[in-house]
């Protein structure tokens, strides 16, 4: 048996025996009062004194001891829960979820896991075991009250949960759906709120959040209903039954004695049995947000982890991409077809091109969230004697072929490139450890300016990361406010320059082999753009960089230039070159010059 398994079976015997010590207490205080009555000699009685001082000690003990085993399973099992989730959530890429729903998964909905322990499985353990004891000391005083007994509790402990589960299944199915799509609303309504007052749907909003709160309200008062008229029915067949339990005594002529002990331990014996129409309907509940787990524990990874994922090379790599074709669902256009393009140490790649045309498709199969239909990715270790410092080779600006797998390799050790290994033999951690940056939404979290900066390198000194501020020219900004500056969530405190900045000082502490940097320059006004572009270009002078971008501003700098269209390489070259011969490359400089004139 694991470790937990014996948890949870120490948590249900103790709670199993603090009923039975309470049963036991009862019952026996019930004969020592009723036989101290008939004036009997002490020695008589002195069996029972000691039998209730026992009970009374060992039920405090062993509640103590249910509580304390039951709730530290209970609480194991809900952060192992919510472990496991997390590992679904990695490799699963983007999930379909917003973000109030899957919070309300994480949150509301691995709680199910406690309750399904605390409220569901040990109560229902320790109902068992006491209405067992308490139909056994009744087949042995008087069987056929025993029997009335047993009926009481079945109909309390059995007939009337499975009705509360019954009549509450269809609702409680319906209310972990409709508490999820109020936290979304709510969320939509704090974090919109600007963009909601700027085009007056603040009272659409408000609308349809009170809408939802309206359909959750009307759920959890139908429940809460159920739950009233169950504890009722409940109280109602403890009383009837125990009400049985004394005219069947009565009748079958049983002493006073007996008779009390019957009563009271059949009224104690539905104390452990009540509780379960409440958590019939809880479980019910529970199901569902158990269901809503799975739902997200089922979601396929983004990309396969190999069984013996392979090393990668140490030194400076070589990323060779070769006819790489990328689909994100069966039946859709490739977002990728055949793209090629090769990354040599020290080399600066630029990617340009449309919305959707495959940027972005392409940085996420380089670091492994997204899992390629078919080519390759190969990192190859820089070979002994090349010339990784040399002038970059300069390919004729040209036009891809009609399919696309134009290919242009750069010529700096390819005659002498020792053999790589395919980026699908590589852990995603591992692949995201060599190439990685700046996505294209850097997200701050609620913490100080030091604690976001060294998320990319938790081990980095002071020194390191005042060098990477400065390499992303924060220092003044630095200066200003200090280190420990409580950043808010989402950036809410820093404007979309510094925040482009932070995210880029992230990746240059990070130090990966191969710098990818996707549209940095996104969403901020002209002159903060060309500002930003220009300094990253100049730090990533002389690091083997990938970047992609929608400007063109600075690109003169940056070795190669990869046009994209429609997930297909239809120019490559050099700036110069590029805009000497048709093409969108082209088409977008003039357009840009244009705007820049006016």
């Amino acid at each position: 048996m694991s470790r937990t398994g014996k948890r949870l079976a120490l948590a249900m015997a103790a709670g199993a025996a603090a009923e039975l010590a309470g049963l036991g207490l009862i019952g026996s205080a019930a004969w020592l009062i009723t036989r101290a009555a008939e004036q009997p000699p002490l020695a008589a009685l002195s069996v029972a004194i000691v039998g209730v001082r026992a009970f009374a000690t060992t039920k405090g003990v062993f509640r103590y001891g249910e509580r304390l085993a039951g709730h530290d399973v209970a609480l194991r099992a809900q952060a192992t829960t919510r472990e496991e989730l997390y590992r679904a959530l990695v490799p699963a890429g983007p999930l379909n979820q917003r973000g109030a729903d899957l919070l309300s998964r994480m949150v509301d909905d691995t709680d199910a896991v406690q309750d399904l322990l605390v409220r569901g499985l040990l109560p229902a353990v320790a109902a068992l075991v006491t209405g067992l004891a308490a139909v056994t000391l009744g087949l042995f005083l008087l069987p056929a009250a025993a029997l009335v007994l047993l009926a009481g509790l079945l109909v309390a402990g059995v007939a009337l949960p499975s009705g509360v589960a019954a009549i509450t299944r269809r609702r409680s199915a319906r209310i972990a759906p409709a508490r999820a799509e109020l936290a979304a609303r709510v969320a939509d309504l704090l974090h919109g709120s600007a963009d909601l007052a700027a085009y007056g749907a603040t009272d659409r909003a408000l609308a349809a959040c009170e809408e939802a709160d309206a359909r959750l309200a009307v759920l959890e008062r139908g429940q809460a209903r159920v739950n009233a008229v169950a504890a009722c029915l409940g109280v109602l067949a403890q009383g009837l039954t125990v009400v049985g339990v004394v005219l069947v005594a009565q009748t079958s002529g049983a002493g006073t004695v007996a008779t009390a002990v019957l009563a009271l331990t059949s009224l104690v014996s539905f104390e452990p049995v009540l509780p379960m129409a409440a958590a019939a309907e809880r479980m019910t509940g529970v199901s569902a947000a158990l269901r809503r787990l799975r739902e997200v524990r089922a979601t396929p990874p983004a990309v396969t982890e190999p069984e013996r994922p392979e090393r990668v090379p140490g030194g400076p790599l070589t990323v060779e991409v070769e006819n790489l074709v990328v689909r994100h669902s069966p039946g859709r256009p490739p977002a990728l077809n055949g793209v090629s393009l090769t990354l040599t140490p020290g080399r600066r790649v630029a990617i340009v091109g449309p919305s959707g045309a495959g940027k972005s498709t392409l940085l996420a199969a380089l670091m492994r969230l997204v899992e390629p239909e078919s080519g390759t990715i190969r990192l190859h270790p820089l070979a002994s004697g090349s010339d990784s410092d040399g002038p970059p080779h300069r390919a004729k600006a040209r036009e891809a072929g009609s399919d696309g797998t134009s290919h242009h390799a750069d010529a700096r050790g390819a005659g002498n490139r020792e053999p790589g290994v395919d980026l699908r033999e590589v852990s995603p951690d591992e692949a995201r450890r060599v190439m990685t940056g700046l996505t294209q939404d850097p997200y701050v979290f609620q913490a100080s300016f030091r604690d976001n900066l060294r998320l990319a390198g938790p081990e980095a000194g002071e020194e390191e990361m005042a060098e990477a501020v400065r390499r992303a020219r924060l220092e003044t900004w630095v200066e200003r406010t200090g280190w420990d500056t409580p950043l808010g969530e989402d950036g809410r405190t820093v404007s979309g320059g510094q925040l482009q900045r932070l995210a880029l000082a992230r990746a240059l502490l990070n130090d990966p082999p191969v710098l990818l940097l996707d549209e940095p320059a996104e969403a901020l006004d002209e002159e903060t753009a060309d500002a930003l572009m220009a300094d990253l270009l100049d730090a990533t002078r002389g690091r083997t960089t990938l970047l992609v971008t929608h400007r063109l501003r600075g690109l003169e700098e940056v070795d190669e230039i990869v046009v994209l269209e429609n997930g297909v390489v239809v120019q490559r070259g050099t700036h110069d070159e590029l805009v000497e011969v048709p093409g969108y490359y082209r088409d977008l400089w003039r357009s840009e010059a244009l705007v820049s004139r006016r």
